[in-house]
């Protein structure tokens, strides 16, 4: 076995330095039949550090706004409550997408995963234009509406037109790797969207601050160095997707709009973006909520909830390899096997976002001091933080049971779990605990933790039944 460089005797088990090494350089390994903890291995560990620099940049984007006072941090928990739809439909067709590339590539169909792949970009495109327009147009309304004081309005306006305007960036780059990660190519995806952030992260605070010839633009130069980074990324993805990988390639002539291929895409999306908007749209309602209590309530529970994705989105890592295993295996007729990979992946994120959410919690408050001095907004903060912390390994096996769900195809399932457990559930009970129990923001923080907790045992018995074995897609 041969892997860019590293080579392997035949019959001897490879290191767990060579594995690493291979899983960062990109595999050739056949998912459905090498050793199943190698093949975990050799997806989540490029998976897991594209998730890190994303969740790098969210905690060092904010840290950069910080500065700037809280009305600006405000700004960025009000835009991102918004965002987290346009997120929630990004998600729901990645989902869907790698759902689908995952099974063509599993059944050997590598063409059939090209023609899925430039359907999801078509789709992606018209969504985003029919977002995108109206929110640049009607951003100080949307802040508005969120409840923003008119400082709020005025300093955060054109960072939320840049962040909700350009959505096409978002929805793409999101698109774009899930063909990547269907087809196995987790470690190309990586790449990709380190280039996207490392971009980020250069252009943050030149454009917040006006460092060298660039202009200072506030909490706007936010906006636009994501902007900048995300779209740079996308033009990178559709050069390696033409360009071709051992895995996938789009030739010219598959890009054209196949109705069938596309209705199918569209049957398994709405129920994924329908899943991820329920789930998004509950952060608005406890932003409502926490908003209620001041600015500088908002603005540590905005601090926290980054600190809480850069744990998170690390586990989404593993989580999406799972969906890959379960997709590939699937369509390779292996279902027992598919189903293992989803235990073993679930475990593997307990040990790790337990031991994260141990740390937070006994360390919330020098954390937050990392990113704010301001002595009103750390308490609430660390607050924060150490009680979403509580939820932690309800929410690892939760995230990975959603994944290998959508995985199989199944996205009906982890939308009726989502409804119930975040609208029926956790608004109403963030809203008792904080308003006529008298607990304040805490209540709200507290509802996150119990939800993602009751979710993740529901979550577990509905998948041990087996149903998504048999879904079609």
């Amino acid at each position: 076995m041969e892997a860019e460089g590293i080579v392997i005797p035949s019959g001897e088990q490879p290191s767990l330095w060579s594995s690493l090494v291979e899983a960062v350089r990109g595999s050739h390994q056949d998912y459905t039949s090498v050793n199943l903890n190698r093949a975990i291995l050799l997806l989540a560990v490029p998976m897991v550090l594209e998730m890190v620099l994303e969740s790098l940049f969210a905690v060092v984007d904010v840290a950069w706004v910080g500065k700037l006072g809280a009305d600006a941090v405000a700004t960025v928990g009000l835009t991102e409550s918004m965002l987290s739809l346009i997120f929630s439909v990004g998600f729901g067709l990645s989902l869907s997408t790698t759902a689908m590339v995952a099974r063509r590539i599993g059944e050997k169909d590598p063409e059939g995963a090209a023609v899925a792949a430039v359907q999801a970009i078509v789709l992606g495109l018209g969504i985003s234009l029919a977002i995108g327009v109206p929110c640049l147009i009607y951003a100080p309304q949307l802040l508005r509406l969120m409840g923003a004081t008119p400082s709020i309005i005025a300093i955060g306006s054109g960072y939320t037109r840049i962040c909700l305007g350009g959505s096409c960036a978002v929805l793409l780059l999101f698109l774009n790797n899930a063909i990547f990660r269907g087809a196995g190519d987790a470690a190309i995806a990586m790449r990709l969207l380190w280039i996207s952030n490392i971009i980020n992260l250069i252009l943050d605070p030149c454009l917040i601050f006006g460092w060298g010839p660039f202009p200072r633009l506030g909490v706007t130069g936010a906006a636009l160095a994501t902007f900048t980074g995300r779209s740079i990324g996308v033009m990178y993805q559709f050069y390696r997707l033409l360009k071709g990988t051992e895995r996938i390639r789009v030739l010219a002539c598959q890009i054209r709009v196949r109705f069938d291929v596309l209705w199918r895409l569209v049957r398994v999306s709405v129920t994924g973006i329908l899943q991820f908007a329920i789930a998004h749209t509950s952060w608005i309602g406890l932003v409502r909520i926490v908003s209620t209590f001041g600015a500088a309530a908002l603005a540590g529970y905005t601090i926290a909830i980054r600190i809480v994705i850069f744990v998170i989105l690390p586990s989404w890592g593993m989580s999406n390899a799972a969906a890959t295993l379960v997709g590939q295996n699937l369509g390779a007729g292996k279902p027992d096997r598919a189903e293992s990979a989803v235990w073993r992946t679930g475990l593997y994120n307990v040990a790790f976002l337990g031991s994260v959410g141990l740390f937070f919690a006994l360390f919330s408050e020098p954390i937050v001091k990392l990113f704010i001095s301001d002595p009103a907004v750390v308490p609430l903060g660390a607050a924060c933080l150490r009680i979403v912390s509580y939820g932690n390994i309800g929410y690892a096996y939760f995230m990975v049971m959603m994944q290998a769900f959508n995985g199989a195809g199944d996205t009906i399932t982890p939308t009726i779990v989502n409804f119930f457990g975040f609208w029926l559930f956790e608004i109403p009970l963030a809203y008792v605990l904080a308003m006529p129990l008298g607990m304040k923001s805490n209540g709200a923080f507290f509802a996150i933790a119990i939800a993602e907790s009751a979710m993740a045992a529901v979550s577990a018995i509905l998948f041990s039944r087996g149903k998504w074995k048999v879904k079609k897609i």
